[in-house]
């Protein structure tokens, strides 16, 4: 049964649709998205995916000539949605939502936008960007790790389109993967941040990513750097947790990243004596955002989706028995009840970027 939470606090979002967008499933563990939800929250990145202004570019300038730049021109396949992660995580969420659900009525439209994006010619100068000295660091590793999660979704859906976008894309993701394994010997502490540059969050996308294509050598790395950052970590602060512009929780995320990187027996026992009881009841509360048009304020909303689906994702590591399992559960679905209705809030601060968040929820 739907709880009464989710019909009030759901109808401004489903209101628009005599369909449902979302369901609980049989044993109210998680949400399920339907195709018309997955229109709905299409229809964010396609108003945005191509639109170039207002931009963020964190660009470094070398001369005037190349301080003068407009988006478009310094990243051609990746200039909309505000920035260049949300860019790249746009159309991940459209391929995502293309691979699940064929028949989107916006398929088309879908399509001709990767296509006019997702070119040979653009694509090469999305990379050769990454190779002038002062811009290797650029979306160090947050848009990396986006990058790598588009890659993973197109490596596993066989469609002809699929087909072509990844073998163009390929080489951006052969410069990305090349930057992060010079970075990695190289990261002597982890960013436990709750924003872009947090180490566990890219990491855990880009683990994904290292098994999804068999790259041993870069799987290897990968968990070699999260153990010697993060195996020895305890007593995690996380009544500290949130910094009032996260969009990510620093300890969820490494506790999301470890139990990727760790067995079963071995993610419970670091699991136990990372986390106190109190620290992890903390985490259920939810965040409060007091002001939807506040660019970063807004970060709130994303944070109640990313605690949701690293909650989904730990507590399926956790026994049946462990009472913690159903705590995360609840947790997990009521985060997700108290930010999606807020997904189309009308203001560009959050709904160029929290739609990706969403349905990354979603799917897991």
């Amino acid at each position: 049964m739907i709880p009464v939470l989710w019909v009030l606090a759901s109808y401004s979002l489903q209101a628009q649709s005599e369909k449902p967008l979302f369901y609980l499933n049989a044993d109210s563990s998680r949400f399920i998205l339907t195709g018309a939800g997955a229109a709905h929250l299409a229809a964010l990145p396609l108003r945005c995916i191509q639109q170039e202004y207002p931009n963020k570019i964190n660009h470094v300038a070398i001369s005037d000539s190349d301080q003068l730049q407009t988006p478009k021109q310094l990243h051609p396949a990746f200039y909309g949605c505000f920035d260049w992660h949300s860019t790249v995580h746009g159309h991940w969420m459209l391929v995502a939502l293309l691979n699940q659900f064929p028949e989107l009525p916006e398929a088309a439209l879908i399509r001709k936008t990767v296509n006019e994006n997702i070119t040979p010619e653009h694509i090469a100068k999305e990379a050769a960007y990454f190779n002038v000295p002062l811009s290797k660091s650029f979306e160090r590793t947050y848009g990396w790790a986006w990058l790598l999660q588009l890659q993973k979704e197109l490596l596993q859906w066989q469609d002809a389109d699929a087909v072509k976008w990844r073998t163009t894309l390929q080489p951006l993701c052969d410069t990305v993967v090349h930057l992060w394994m010079q970075f990695l010997p190289k990261q002597t502490y982890a960013n436990r941040t709750g924003v872009h540059p947090n180490t566990a969050f890219g990491m855990t996308l880009a683990l994904d990513y290292a098994r999804a294509t068999h790259n041993l050598a870069f799987e290897n790395a990968l968990i070699q750097s999260a153990k010697q950052l993060f195996l020895n970590d305890a007593n995690a602060p996380a009544i500290w947790e949130p910094d009032g512009t996260d969009f990510l929780s620093p300890s969820l995320e490494e506790a999301d990243l470890m139990r990727r990187v760790l067995n079963k027996p071995q993610f419970l026992q670091w699991f136990n004596r990372f986390f106190s009881k109190n620290a992890l009841q903390h985490l259920t509360i939810l965040p409060v955002v007091s002001d939807r048009t506040d660019l970063t304020i807004v970060h709130l909303d994303g944070l109640s989706l990313s605690r949701s689906w690293c909650m989904q994702g730990i507590a399926k590591e956790l026994p049946a028995v462990d009472p913690r399992k159903k705590m995360l559960q609840r947790a997990a679905i009521a985060h997700l009840n108290a930010s999606l209705p807020h997904i189309t809030s009308g203001s560009y601060g959050g709904e160029h970027w929290l739609a990706s968040f969403a349905v990354y929820a979603l799917l897991q």
